[in-house]
C-alpha cells in the first residue's frame, strides 16, 4: 500500500484536494445511491482488484444526483444522502469516497475529457471498475465499451460488472428500492439493499401531543421528496451511539392536523431530552397504514397494540449480513459486503 495513503477513510469533494496517496489506485465509478447489492458488487470488485495490486481503492461518485440537475422540479428521492453513502462505503473497507460536483457544465464535458482530465490527470488511476449501465460525458457518449477501449489505449485496466439480480432474476436497482419503500414493502427494499434502510435528521419541536397520550416522540422532518409509505414502523434508533428499539409513525397525523409529513419516533424504555440531537432511524418492519381515529382513547389503544407488535418484530431481528450488522448495531461482528 502507498505509504502516503491517508490512515483513515476520507471523504473528498474537491478534486484539487485529491490526496497524493490515492494516486495509482483502483476507482469504482457510479452514483451509488442506496449502495445496494448491485452497487456493492462494483465496489467489492474494485476492492479485490486493489488488494491484489496493493494499491488504494475508492469510489468516485457525483453530487447532487444528476436527476436533480436535469429535472430540478422533480427532485429524486435519495436513498442515501452523501453522509450515509460515505458511511456504507467506509464500512465496506474502501479507502475513500470522491464526490465530484455535478452540474450542467460537468455533464457537458466530452467523454474523452472525462478519461484524460479526471481519471488520468487528476486521479492517476491504474484501474477503473463500473457497472454495465454506467454512462458519462456529453450526450452519454461514454459507455462501458468506450471506457474499456480508452483503458486499453491509455494503459489502465477496466472491469465492467454485470447486473446483480434477485431471486426472481430481476436486476437490483435504486428505482426498484424507491418503489418498494413507497409501497411500504420494507422487506423487499431491505432485501434489495442487503442491509436495513435508515433515515437521518435532527429532532425538532412538535405539538407535544404524544406526551399527552403517554407516547412522547422525537419528531423528524424528512426531505420533501422522501416517498416513504405513510404508516407505522418497527424501528431501531441510534442515539449518541446507542441503539434503542422503538415504534414510529410517518405521515400527516389525520386524527389531528393532517399537516406536512413527519416521522415521529417513540423509543421504548427511554427517558431523556432529544431536542436538537441528530438521530439515525433504521426501519425494520412496516406494521400498518396510517389511520384516522375518532377519539384519543381509540388512538392510544391502537398505539399500545403497535408497540407490542413492534417489540415482537424487533425481538426476532437478525442481521441480513455483515454490512447490516455493522451499520445497524445488530449482534455479531464484522462488516464487509
Amino acid at each position: 500500500m502507498n505509504e502516503h495513503l491517508p490512515s483513515r477513510f476520507v471523504a473528498i469533494d474537491d478534486l484539487d484536494a485529491f490526496p497524493s496517496g490515492l494516486r495509482g489506485g483502483v476507482v469504482a465509478i457510479g452514483n451509488f445511491d442506496g449502495v445496494h447489492r448491485g452497487h456493492r458488487r462494483v465496489l467489492k470488485t474494485a476492492l479485490a482488484q486493489a488488494q491484489k495490486a496493493s494499491v488504494p481503492a475508492y469510489a468516485l461518485t457525483f453530487e447532487p444526483h444528476p436527476r436533480s440537475v436535469f429535472a430540478p422540479d422533480t427532485p429524486v428521492f435519495r436513498l442515501t444522502p452523501p453522509a450515509q453513502k460515505a458511511r456504507i462505503i467506509e464500512a465496506m473497507g474502501l479507502d475513500a469516497i470522491v464526490s465530484v460536483p455535478f452540474n450542467r457544465a460537468f455533464a457537458g464535458i466530452e467523454a474523452e475529457a472525462f478519461v484524460t482530465d479526471i481519471l488520468q490527470a487528476r486521479l492517476g488511476i491504474c484501474h477503473a471498475v463500473t457497472g454495465y449501465d454506467f454512462h458519462f460525458g456529453r450526450a452519454r457518449r461514454g459507455t462501458p465499451e468506450f471506457l474499456s477501449e480508452a483503458g486499453a489505449a491509455d494503459g489502465f485496466g477496466v472491469t465492467i460488472v454485470a447486473a446483480e439480480t434477485d431471486e426472481s432474476d430481476t436486476a437490483v436497482s435504486s428505482s426498484r428500492i424507491r418503489a418498494a419503500l413507497a409501497e411500504g414493502d420494507i422487506v423487499l427494499a431491505n432485501a434489495l439493499l442487503g442491509y436495513r434502510w435508515s433515515v437521518e435528521a435532527k429532532v425538532r419541536h412538535g405539538e407535544k401531543r404524544g406526551r399527552d397520550l403517554g407516547y412522547p416522540t422525537a419528531n423528524l422532518a424528512l426531505p420533501a421528496e422522501t416517498q416513504l409509505a405513510h404508516g407505522i414502523y418497527a424501528v431501531r434508533t441510534c442515539v449518541d451511539g446507542r441503539w434503542i428499539d422503538g415504534v414510529a409513525s410517518f405521515g400527516r397525523r389525520p386524527t389531528f392536523d393532517n399537516g406536512a409529513p413527519l416521522l415521529e419516533v417513540f423509543l421504548f424504555d427511554f427517558s431523556g431530552d432529544l431536542y436538537g440531537k441528530h438521530l439515525r432511524v433504521m426501519l425494520a418492519a412496516y406494521l400498518r397504514p396510517e389511520l384516522r381515529f375518532d377519539s384519543a382513547d381509540a388512538l392510544i389503544a391502537q398505539m399500545d397494540r403497535d408497540s407490542a407488535e413492534a417489540r415482537a418484530a424487533l425481538a426476532s431481528l437478525n442481521p441480513l449480513g455483515p454490512l447490516d450488522r455493522a451499520l445497524n448495531g445488530l449482534p455479531g461482528e464484522g462488516a464487509g459486503g
